[in-house]
């Protein structure tokens, strides 16, 4: 057993991507210094809960990188309609009893199992075979000459998108992980070669759902959550509507973000990073983490976490360059496009050109869960440039 461990791990060091895996660790540690600081005014006893749940993700997040890297996808994927069985089931335990709400939004996103020390959202795991899914359903699409730029090949990619998107939302209410799995579509949609007439077609049908609901919400025929979320989308435009509700939370980020300008404040010396005032930065270790560094460590500390997290997606779509069959590479360009889009919306709410809709900053801001699977997704990547010719061992030709 010990011997066939180690020859585990020897094979793991000799061709996983090390790379990418310290990039992802040194981000993580990064992060775990900023969530210290972030909750250091709740004193010493809940600054270290925090940063403990956070390094005992990773350290499981670590396990979890090697396990995925030693798994070939290629048969996994075999037993997909087990794993389309799996997201519809883990979505719908929202449904019971292990469904919560988030600790920063009321929406029942979240399951609490018993002996887990952290909340997990469904969607940051489904997000990871929901990819897998539609990398297999584009690669059989190619495999039976079918013509990608067709409509009913778009249709069938984009409905598998919709009905899991539909069936999410409805139970738990959460917009803004919903939109990840539209984002990780168009990307992987786009790569695979799918006709622009279709892109025009979707975001004009898209652009006309917004002014039906723009037009209801005048005439306040629209349910009142609905209407919530686009007061999110009008404080972007006017950021003096309605600053002490819907924008609170970005008319704080803005202030810490400016007062912070090149160096900062100085680490753990955060004017609103430090206050324990309920008036202070909002959500400091999760939503608006990168608000809280830009405070206390100014731009410098920012650019830092942009050039880290640029770094990774770097490396992901690397190994989709060189993978060795058109599944492979469309994995690796779902899980850039979950990245790149997690990234850009959170940066956005912080800088106030994004809706807030609880996103987090990979690898960065505190969330067991989120970091967890993400250490599986980029196990996933692991696993797919040890088995690429050009990047690892060799391997079969592309198909």
């Amino acid at each position: 057993m010990l011997n066939r461990l180690k020859a585990i791990l020897a094979d793991f060091f000799q061709q996983a991507d090390l790379v990418l895996l310290g990039l992802c660790c040194v981000s993580t540690l990064y992060g775990m210094v900023l969530i210290a600081s972030a909750t250091h005014y709740k004193g010493t006893a809940g600054m270290i809960r925090y940063v403990g749940v956070q390094g005992v993700a990773m350290a499981l997040g670590i396990c979890a990188y090697i396990f995925m890297s030693m798994v070939d996808v290629e048969i996994l994927i075999k037993k997909w309609k087990w794993l389309v069985v799996f997201n519809v089931v883990f979505i719908g335990l929202l449904l019971t009893p292990f469904g919560v709400g988030g600790e920063t939004t009321g929406n029942q996103a979240w399951l609490k199992f018993p002996g887990i020390p952290f909340q997990i959202g469904p969607a940051e795991v489904v997000k990871i075979t929901f990819t897998l899914l539609l990398a297999k359903q584009l690669e059989w699409l190619r495999e039976e000459k079918r013509d990608l730029k067709s409509f009913p090949a778009a249709f069938m990619v984009a409905g598998h998108t919709i009905a899991l998107m539909g069936w999410y939302v409805v139970i738990s209410g959460d917009m803004g992980n919903a939109l990840t799995f539209f984002f990780i579509f168009l990307c992987m949609a786009f790569a695979a070669g799918f006709a622009l007439r279709w892109f025009a077609l979707l975001f004009a049908g898209m652009g006309a759902g917004v002014a039906a609901v723009i037009l209801l919400d005048q005439a306040q025929k629209i349910p009142e959550s609905m209407s919530y979320m686009l007061e999110r989308f009008k404080v972007l435009f006017d950021h003096s509507y309605d600053s002490l509700g819907v924008g609170w939370h970005q008319t704080r980020s803005l202030l810490a973000l400016g007062s912070g300008g090149v160096f900062g404040q100085g680490y753990m010396n955060g004017t609103q990073t430090q206050s324990s005032y309920s008036s202070s930065l909002p959500y400091r270790w999760t939503d608006f983490i990168f608000s809280a560094c830009g405070e206390e460590l100014g731009m410098v500390g920012c650019v830092v976490i942009i050039l880290l997290l640029a770094a990774v997606i770097v490396r992901v779509l690397l190994v989709a360059k060189n993978s060795q069959t058109q599944f492979h590479r469309y994995v690796c360009v779902g899980v850039a496009a979950m990245l790149i889009y997690q990234t850009i919306v959170n940066i956005g709410m912080c800088l106030f050109v994004m809706p807030t809709i609880g996103i987090t900053l990979p690898f960065f801001s505190y969330g067991g869960s989120s970091l967890l699977t993400l250490y599986a997704a980029m196990g996933v990547v692991s696993g797919i440039k040890k088995r690429s010719p050009t990047m690892g061992r060799p391997g079969r030709p592309m198909r």
